[in-house]
């Protein structure tokens, strides 16, 4: 396969924001057919977020919130939530797959691991955390871009991933091929749910399988498993870290923040995976 070849391959349905027109290369521009133009970045990501559909001006996750889930992640206290994604995505032997809200790019890199033979995207809003994300796997098409406005053509993707991330439904149908499936990685009622109790004096409680009711016509639920552990965070960076990298981080008040910081902490971690076909 020449060189061009590939680049044309790795480019498979990308669509212009704008027009939803095909995306080609055109030396360091991707470009669709009615002109609408996007240079890659320095870093090697393609943004693809057009201003006109920004909530503001810099939109997703800041910089303090990607650095502080990057730490903790890199810390490993995540791994088996991330090898056991890896492991679902793997075997559905996807040829083209999606990562919709990748963040920092951490559980993004380990499908791609497992997947070395497909064509992986990975998309989040937020440009730092996608800046960061492009130095764990290069061989992926990292872009910045809306969730309601997925970048890909019809049909296109046989996986798209959502960890943690909220979803657009709708749209998530449309790139999915027939057969096709979303692996939803989200947490469970017990969830951090110590942490949760030093927080708040009242923990609200959730329906684990609302999520299921917003399953739209043509998709249906094929597989759902838990995995639970029990994780000490031992250092004080990581507490500060855990506390930063979800709502709880701002939601709670500073006094509580600090004490959960000070002590040594012991959490349930929760987590729900949903395999959801396209009939």
């Amino acid at each position: 396969m020449t060189d061009l070849a590939a680049t044309e391959d790795k480019h498979l349905g990308l669509i212009c924001p704008i027009c939803q027109g095909a995306l080609s290369q055109a030396d360091k521009t991707m470009v669709c057919p009615a002109n609408h133009r996007f240079d890659r970045a320095r870093q090697g990501y393609l943004n693809l977020l057009a201003v006109q559909h920004k909530n503001s001006r810099d939109p997703g996750d800041n910089l303090a919130m990607v650095e502080a889930r990057r730490r903790f992640l890199d810390g490993g206290h995540y791994a088996p939530l991330a090898e056991r994604l890896a492991q679902l995505a793997a075997s559905y032997a996807p040829n083209q797959w999606l990562d919709i809200g990748c963040g920092e790019g951490y559980y993004t890199a380990q499908i791609a691991q497992r997947l070395p033979g497909a064509q992986g995207y990975a998309l989040d809003i937020s440009r730092e955390a996608v800046k960061r994300a492009c130095k764990r796997a290069p061989e992926i098409e990292w872009v910045v871009a809306s969730m309601a406005r997925l970048p890909l053509a019809d049909a296109s993707c046989q996986l798209l991933a959502s960890v943690f991330s909220p979803l657009d439904w709708q749209e998530a149908k449309r790139v999915l091929a027939t057969q096709g499936g979303l692996l939803r990685m989200g947490p469970t009622r017990g969830h951090l749910m110590e942490l949760r109790q030093k927080l708040y004096d009242e923990v609200r409680d959730y329906d684990d399988e609302k999520h299921l009711e917003l399953i739209p016509e043509g998709m249906q639920l094929g597989h759902s498993e838990t995995l639970s552990f029990t994780l000490k965070v031992e250092t004080e960076q990581a507490r500060a870290d855990l506390l930063a990298m979800t709502p709880h981080g701002w939601r709670a008040s500073a006094e509580r923040r600090a004490a959960v910081i000070a002590e040594p902490l012991e959490v349930t971690v929760s987590i729900r995976y949903d395999w959801i076909v396209r009939t």
